[in-house]
């Protein structure tokens, strides 16, 4: 398996790059009206083995070894933040998203429609993401694309900072590297996948990722091409939709390896944040990023077509 991160996710490799952290760690925005507390789902904490040491696993990724952790209570959402939810947010702030900013995105290429979009460049080395001139988070795929039949679909084109300043609107934070394992793995020890050790139990998909031939052709077996609505598949053992496949999702942390003294942040000029679940770009071919223990990171200013990410809030 190539071990690159380049089949997950592409990024801008700004050289200077402001980031929005301390927008969550302010008193007043902890303590603003929760909004759609009523889709969160409240977990207890406790201690958990974090990582593995699976032979599947990716050491370089700084996934093991497996470690016990611990998290206090915390309230964390059911289902990656939709594009209804981050419209409502767009359309009370006025908000402009780093992608609008930038006036381009990176979208796969199987949804860029020739005639329509505007392609300034393929990326060296990875020709399957292009960056797309007006590709952003309300026309995810460039100019003539649309969110119309896709409201309750995860909220993509959005990078770090974007889902920072969603948290400080909606009086809550991103989840710690550690809150997002703890959830993911529903209360299960150990296993491969957030429902279990085999990717397809009784032959029924659980998570929206690619099958076929990365990336020239996905034959659709799960039932998507691209993202799928935010409450699709099976949920997990505490109740939370798509923690493996469909988009990556943001967290608070800092991407660095565990096993070792060195930040790995230095190869992403101290930008890397961490991502966590995999997309439905991930195939076991290329990258089988969507187990439970699987890292990836991207800088704070980067936004693609499957990234997008869900919060959470303290007790």
């Amino acid at each position: 398996m190539n071990k690159e991160n380049s089949c997950c996710s592409v990024n801008r490799n700004r050289q200077s790059i402001q980031t929005r952290e301390n927008i969550v760690q302010n008193k007043e925005t902890l303590d603003k009206e929760i909004k759609f507390k009523e889709k969160m789902v409240y977990l207890s904490g406790g201690e958990f083995i974090m990582g593995t040491n699976d032979h599947e696993g990716s050491p370089e990724d700084g996934e093991g070894p497996a470690r016990r952790m611990s998290v206090s209570p915390f309230y964390i959402d059911r289902h990656t933040v939709t594009n209804e939810e981050f419209m409502q947010f767009v359309q009370e702030t006025g908000y402009k998203t780093e992608a609008e900013q930038f006036g381009w995105s990176f979208v796969f290429y199987h949804f860029v429609e020739k005639n329509k979009a505007k392609v300034i460049q393929q990326v060296p080395g990875t020709p399957w993401w292009l960056v797309v001139e007006e590709a952003y988070w309300y026309q995810p795929e460039g100019h003539g694309s649309t969110i119309d039949n896709r409201m309750d679909h995860p909220v993509i084109q959005v990078s770090w900072n974007d889902a920072i300043a969603f948290c400080d609107w909606a009086g809550k934070r991103l989840p710690t590297e550690a809150e997002w394992e703890f959830a993911a793995r529903g209360g299960l020890e150990q296993k491969k996948y957030t429902w279990g050790d085999e990717l397809t139990p009784n032959g029924k998909h659980q998570c929206n990722i690619w099958q076929g031939n990365f990336p020239y052709e996905n034959t659709n077996e799960d039932g998507y091409i691209g993202t799928a609505p935010a409450q699709s598949f099976p949920t997990n053992g505490f109740g939370l939709y798509n923690v493996a496949g469909n988009v990556w999702e943001w967290c608070s942390d800092w991407f660095t390896n565990p096993t070792r003294e060195i930040d790995l942040t230095e190869s992403h000029n101290h930008t890397a944040k961490v991502m966590r679940g995999g997309s439905y770009l991930c195939h076991e071919s290329y990258c089988n990023r969507y187990r439970v223990a699987a890292r990836s990171s991207n800088t704070s200013d980067s936004s693609t077509g499957n990234i997008g990410f869900r919060c959470v809030s303290d007790v």
